[in-house]
Parts: C-alpha cells; sequence; structure tokens
C-alpha cells in the first residue's frame, strides 16, 4: 500500500481521446432521465467523482444519473483500466489454458475475449447468449483488461518471447501465499462503476472462455461510489486511512518513462504495454482498531483525518523527513509506511497503484477476511514494485496489521487497434 495516489481524473473536455461519453440516448433510461430532474443536491463533477481523488473546484458538475452514460474506450494506445480512475466494482479473475491448448487456441479466445470487451465497453451485449445483466444501464465506465502469466509462454511454445521483467517475483518476509490463488496463465481486470454491469462483464469474458481455459482464481472488490462524498478526494481504504496521495501523475515528463514499456522496447509486442502485480492483502483489522488514532497515525505517518504527512500541511504538502518535536524525535516515525514508501527513498522506483478493497465475509472466530486487492502498474516491476516491497520488508510499521495471502505477475501488453485484438502481435507475431 504505497503512498502514491492515482491522478486525478478530468472532465470530458480535457480527458484523453480514449474515454468519452456515450450519447444522450444510450444506456440511460427514461426513468433514470426523470430522475436527473430530482437529483439537486446530489451533483458533482462526474469524472473526478468516479476517481475519487483531488479534483478541481471549477470542473463541470455532472449528476450522479448519469454516471452510467459514461464510456471508457477498448481501442487505443494503451490498454484501458491503467491510467482510469478508480471504478466502484471491480473483478479480478485469472484463468489456465485447458490441457492440450496453445497458441491457436490462446489467440482464438483473446480474440472473443477482445470483441467482447469492445462491445460492453460501448455500452452493447455481448455477441452470442448475452444475459441481459446489464440490459437497462450505460456502459458505467466500464473497462476490461488483459494480461499474460509467466506460464502462458510455456503453455503456448512461446517461451522466447516471454519478457525478462516477467520473471517470478522474489519471495517476501510477510508472503503467507495461497498458490492456488495466485499466478495464472491468462488475467483480466474489470471494473466498472456499477455492479451488474461489472458482474455482467465477469459473466461474459467466463462463459467466453468455454472449453478454451479455466478459472485458477476470482477475487471481487469495490470502491468508494462516484458522488458519495461532498468532493472529489482520495480515496480511503479499510483501515480508514486516506490512500494513494503520491502516485506518479500522467502530467509528470516521466509518466510514461517509468509505467509503460517504449516503443522500442523488448519484446516489441509489449510496446506500450505495462506489468502489473497484483496481491491480496488481508488486513488485521481487529488488531489495527485496538491502535488509538495517534498510533495509527504514527504508523502510516499521516493523519488520519485529512491525509496530511505528520510533519504539517495538506495532503499534498511534500513530507519533511527530518522535521523533529519538542523532545528532538522525529515527526514522522523511521518506520512509518510512507516515509518508507517514498520514490525519492528508494532510487525513484515508482508503480501506478490502482486497487480495489475487498470484503469475502466473516471468519467463524468473528474476524473479517477484508483488506486490498492491490494492483500496481510499472513498465519494470523489477525496478517498480520489488525494491520498494524488499524496503517494506525490512521494517515497515505496518507490516504487523497486513498479511500478503496471494500475488501474481502478468504482461499486458498495449492497447488494440482498430481492428485487432490483445495480444495478437505477440500471438500472431
Amino acid at each position: 500500500m504505497a503512498d502514491q495516489s492515482i491522478p486525478k481524473a478530468r472532465t470530458p473536455a480535457t480527458a484523453p481521446a480514449q474515454t468519452e461519453a456515450a450519447p444522450a440516448d444510450e444506456g440511460i433510461s427514461r426513468r433514470r432521465l426523470l430522475g436527473t430532474a430530482g437529483a439537486t443536491g446530489l451533483v458533482l463533477g462526474t469524472a473526478g467523482a468516479a476517481v475519487g481523488y483531488a479534483a478541481a473546484p471549477t470542473e463541470a458538475a455532472a449528476p450522479l444519473t448519469s454516471l452510467g452514460a459514461d464510456r471508457a474506450m477498448f481501442h487505443g494506445k494503451h490498454q484501458p483500466g491503467i491510467t482510469d480512475g478508480l471504478q466502484a466494482r471491480g473483478h479480478l479473475v485469472a484463468f489456465d489454458l485447458a490441457a492440450g491448448g496453445g497458441r491457436r487456441e490462446a489467440a482464438a479466445l483473446l480474440r472473443r475475449w477482445s470483441e467482447t470487451a469492445r462491445r460492453l465497453m460501448a455500452g452493447e451485449p455481448s455477441a452470442h447468449d448475452d444475459t441481459d445483466v446489464a440490459r437497462d444501464a450505460g456502459p458505467s465506465s466500464l473497462t476490461i483488461t488483459f494480461g499474460f502469466g509467466h506460464s502462458f509462454f510455456g503453455r503456448t511454445g512461446l517461451e522466447k518471447q516471454r519478457p525478462t521483467a516477467l520473471d517470478p517475483l522474489p519471495e517476501f518476509s510477510s508472503d503467507h501465499l495461497d498458490r492456488k490463488r495466485s499466478n495464472g496463465d491468462l488475467w483480466v481486470q474489470i471494473g466498472a462503476n456499477d455492479a451488474l454491469v461489472a458482474f455482467h462483464a465477469l459473466r461474459a469474458i467466463q462463459k467466453d472462455a468455454g472449453s478454451a481455459a479455466r478459472v485458477r482464481w476470482q477475487m471481487n472488490g469495490f470502491n468508494r461510489s462516484p458522488g458519495a462524498t461532498a468532493h472529489s478526494m482520495t480515496a480511503r481504504n479499510l483501515m480508514g486511512q486516506i490512500d494513494g496521495t503520491r502516485n506518479p501523475k500522467p502530467s509528470e515528463p516521466d509518466f510514461d518513462q517509468r509505467i509503460f514499456v517504449p516503443e522500442t522496447g523488448e519484446p516489441a509486442w509489449m510496446a506500450n504495454g505495462s506489468y502489473a502485480v497484483v496481491r491480496r492483502i488481508r488486513m488485521l483489522l481487529d488488531d489495527w482498531e485496538k491502535l488509538s488514532v495517534k498510533a495509527q497515525e504514527d504508523v502510516i505517518g499521516r493523519r488520519k483525518s485529512d491525509g496530511a504527512a505528520l510533519s504539517g500541511g495538506t495532503e499534498t504538502t511534500p513530507m519533511d523527513l527530518e522535521k523533529t518535536d519538542a523532545k528532538g524525535n522525529l515527526v514522522v516515525p523511521i518506520n512509518a509506511h510512507a516515509r518508507i514508501t517514498r520514490p525519492d527513498q528508494n532510487g525513484g522506483a515508482a508503480m501506478l497503484r490502482r486497487p480495489f478493497s475487498f470484503h469475502d465475509g466473516i471468519d467463524p472466530d468473528g474476524v473479517p477476511d477484508a483488506g486490498l486487492l492491490f494492483v500496481c502498474w510499472q513498465a519494470d516491476p523489477l525496478r517498480g514494485f520489488v525494491p520498494v516491497q524488499r524496503k517494506l520488508d525490512r521494517g515497515d510499521a505496518l507490516s504487523q496489521f497486513i498479511r500478503h495471502e496471494s500475488s501474481g505477475l502478468f504482461a499486458v501488453p498495449g492497447g488494440a487497434a482498430e481492428g485487432e485484438y490483445v495480444g495478437q502481435k505477440l500471438l500472431e507475431g
């Protein structure tokens, strides 16, 4: 849970080309339009609210009831679901190719999946046997993202095309990994601002897999609903902490360099792609909630109320790592999570975090099975995730309140051009 934030969303006037609003008559029912007229007092900047992060007060307002019209584009330089804002609902699912399946079967599957993703993200039904779960909704900012695991390349005879950046992650002392809920040949990330739209996409992807691949593991997550706060702000996690203040932003000159594989990078099929580290992190909430607010803030290094560093200022004020109190003690403890994860304390290592919270019920002993579905993006995990996690392993105060229970690393190729499917350059190259 690194101390970084996803870039704030932009209004449709300034949003990147891969995001657009669906036409007014597409996906918004008469009933929903009537509801919009009575929605005074529930208006926020739609794009900014969808992210849940700090947004400029001048952003155009839009009623909550119009959020279903927001649409992300399937085709583009990068796959959707990486730089898009946080969505209210998410599903992560990994598949293993069926025994005997190979490159040809994988190509046919990715072709089916890509067409389904394109249709659903446009607010259209899937091509075959649509379940009608999302019939009354618009696109609702749906994104579907596809990636390849380390084992995929051996299964398809493409070992020579496997990136060195996809080498298995090292073991960390805080790991308590369930191998059955880790890794996988293929990985799919689904996110939307409507739970039924997200489930509809999950079901369609699973049905499309048919006999070509079977589900290895699947996890469900959520974030705060768009419009739930009086203004756009950085999200909070299940510990109640503002989580994600220092994420790299697209406006930074080296953003693409740190998050995406360059067009001239190796292997060539990964141009404009990225690498996703996926971790299921259980939060030991009963232990955490026994701490005083002051103790919790010392663990994180930031105020719980507004996310400001303990050294003072606002959420975005740079942290003063040398500031001391009247007794000469560091105001931001030496083992505070926010101190350890700062990029300038890790040789500039950076990753774009885009997580979901999860709650999978309550154990028989009354302990909630809840935490963070950690998803981070980087051009090279050996220079992004790994050095930061190694440092956290050596003394992060937060470590005693969390447990890493599953892990995966996936190569996510660049976006598909019109008429192409995701991974086509790998599978047909």
